[in-house]
């Protein structure tokens, strides 16, 4: 398999030296977060196995539809409706963005004061070092932030881009404009994989993807009980692999998976004891291979139960309509379930976000929140000034923290958590 995947990526022009590099050190990360958890459901045998071949199972397979004729559009942000590329026949990947890794390559052309995730995006393009953004045929990008917009600019210049310009407020005309980018996305679906967009075809895509959030919906239910059948950061990992995998291998793997967790429940199976303190990690997302927030929190004794972010809730709450009878009916209810529901920092301004998190944190009885926030991420930093204060106001325990992609801070984090785990225990 390793032969093979060299083969793979070097025909991918990728800089095979450098990768190695990261190749010869994931296997261990991966092992000390995940594999020294105790009691893991046998339904996560699948994502293990994802995870550990990830830059050689699924890209392999993306090749071979390439070949097929379909092409692959690589996105970074959940407002772009997956739904417009399924019904053109295309396939949507998420690209690389959660490891330090791939940071300093991307301070070559970024400046330093950039959050991670924007300068590991492009230090695995640019070093070569990632073969999703090797091998899709078309990067979709949105104006969440300013400097996600500048470097997309930068990836211009090598790669064809299609920037969605979305509006930072919700009013009646900006949902009219964020309808015609969804309306003028759908016309560049279609003239890159060269398939018409019909109704039919639409309605067939929001069903595959429908079926997906449902999938994820199921999980997440099951971490709103007493027991706890699944650690959060196994449910981090099928969320990071869900932005990657094909959506109806992946609805059926996690219902699969969500049988055996509702029998664990049935039989009072948790993975941790019944006083771990539950917490809730909200802000910004978490791309893979980033678990450090989540194994320290549980490796200190509690339990994460949900994530308010991109990685979390937001990416599966609420369905699009499935039932359309016509294309801008259609395009309507995409932007009514991209626009509406969901509640990213870049809104202003953005009350909806402040009550999903109090709502959430009662949904799922959660004792305490922590806010999190990636370095220079100035959005979600500055939110977390409203974040914190009502939270306060509804008297649950919240901790802000702000870190990157660096181990240097683990010790520093570890002591805080640590500290405000005692704090909830002492309540």
């Amino acid at each position: 398999m390793a032969d093979k995947n060299h083969e793979m990526w070097n025909a991918l022009g990728m800089d095979l030296e450098t990768h190695d590099q990261l190749c010869a050190v994931l296997p261990t990360a991966f092992g000390d977060v995940f594999l020294t958890q105790d009691n893991i459901p046998a339904g996560m045998d699948y994502f293990y196995t994802v995870a550990g071949d990830i830059h050689g199972l699924r890209p392999a397979e993306l090749i071979e539809a390439q070949k097929a004729g379909k092409k692959v559009f690589g996105t970074f942000c959940v407002f772009v409706p997956d739904e417009i590329v399924i019904a053109a026949d295309g396939i949507v990947t998420g690209l690389c963005g959660g490891s330090q890794f791939w940071v300093p390559e991307g301070e070559t052309v970024l400046p330093i004061n950039t959050c991670p995730l924007i300068k590991a995006s492009l230090g695995a393009r640019i070093g070569k070092t990632c073969p999703f953004f090797r091998i899709a045929d078309i990067y979709v990008g949105e104006t969440t932030c300013d400097g996600k917009k500048k470097a997309y600019e930068i990836l211009g210049e090598d790669v064809p881009m299609h920037i969605m310009q979305l509006p930072h407020s919700k009013r009646p005309k900006d949902m009219e404009n964020w309808k015609g980018e969804i309306e003028e996305f759908a016309a560049r679906v279609e003239e890159v994989t060269g398939k018409k967009i019909t109704i039919e075809k639409l309605n067939e895509a929001i069903k595959v993807i429908n079926g997906k959030r449902k999938a994820l919906s199921r999980l997440y239910d099951c971490r709103k009980e007493k027991c706890v059948p699944i650690s959060g950061r196994d449910v981090l990992l099928i969320m990071q692999i869900a932005f990657f995998d094909d959506p109806q291998r992946l609805s059926q793997v996690v219902n699969e998976l969500c049988d055996e967790l509702e029998e664990r429940i049935r039989n009072n199976v948790s993975v941790v004891n019944e006083d771990a303190p539950r917490i809730m990690l909200t802000g910004t997302p978490l791309a893979v291979p980033n678990w450090k927030l989540h194994n320290i929190i549980e490796s200190s004794g509690a339990i994460v139960v949900c994530e308010e972010n991109c990685t979390g809730t937001r990416y599966f709450t609420h369905s699009v309509r499935e039932d359309n009878k016509t294309l801008d009916e259609a395009y309507a209810a995409l932007t009514d379930r991209y626009m509406t529901n969901i509640n990213c920092a870049c809104f202003t301004p953005n009350p909806g976000r402040v009550e999903d998190i109090i709502r959430l944190a009662k949904e799922y009885h959660v004792d305490g929140v922590i806010d999190l926030n990636l370095k220079f991420c100035s959005l979600y930093d500055t939110e977390g000034y409203f974040v914190e204060r009502e939270l306060k106001k509804a008297g649950i325990p919240v901790l802000g923290l702000e870190t990157d992609y660096t181990d240097n801070d683990a010790e520093q984090l570890r002591t805080r958590i640590g500290a405000f785990l005692e704090m909830i225990r002492e309540k």
